[in-house]
């Protein structure tokens, strides 16, 4: 079994700071990417947002559906827990898929960030220093899904 197959079987765990809200999501993500926008900077409070992407009906919530605050429309939106304000994971997509953060995943992922996108707008405090490629807005990876 390779481990894209091995991975395919997989369910991963992922939870807020204070485990109010958690979610399981299946490990085969389409893409991951490291997201410099305004926005991911504000959100989670840091230099960029790891993220990875997979269709939104992948993920479930396992805790604390009740817990969650929503901050934006139905189609788009971060999703955060309303005890301790952990982001946790944005509706993207007209709603179809969802950028789960990775830093709130329990479980390791197969797949790791394979490209940096809205450099153009990062931190200027912040320097890149891995060899990722580096673009200035969105790209278009080979499956056609925004990273």
């Amino acid at each position: 079994m390779t481990s894209q197959e091995n991975a395919s079987n997989r369910m991963l765990a992922g939870k807020c700071l204070c485990g109010a809200v958690q979610y399981a999501v299946a490990d085969e993500f389409i893409y991951a990417a490291n997201c410099h926008c305004s926005n991911c900077r504000r959100t989670t409070g840091s230099a960029f947002k790891p993220f990875a992407g997979i269709e939104r009906e992948r993920l479930s919530l396992t805790k604390g559906e009740d817990n969650l605050l929503i901050f934006g429309e139905e189609t788009v939106h971060d999703t955060h827990c309303k005890t301790c304000g952990s982001l946790l994971y944005s509706v993207v997509r007209d709603g179809a898929f969802v950028h789960v953060a990775m830093g709130t995943l329990v479980d390791e992922p197969a797949i790791r960030p394979t490209h940096h996108i809205f450099v153009g707008s990062k931190a200027k405090w912040f320097a890149i220093t891995d060899d990722l490629p580096k673009f200035e807005e969105h790209v278009v990876n080979a499956e056609g899904a925004d990273g």
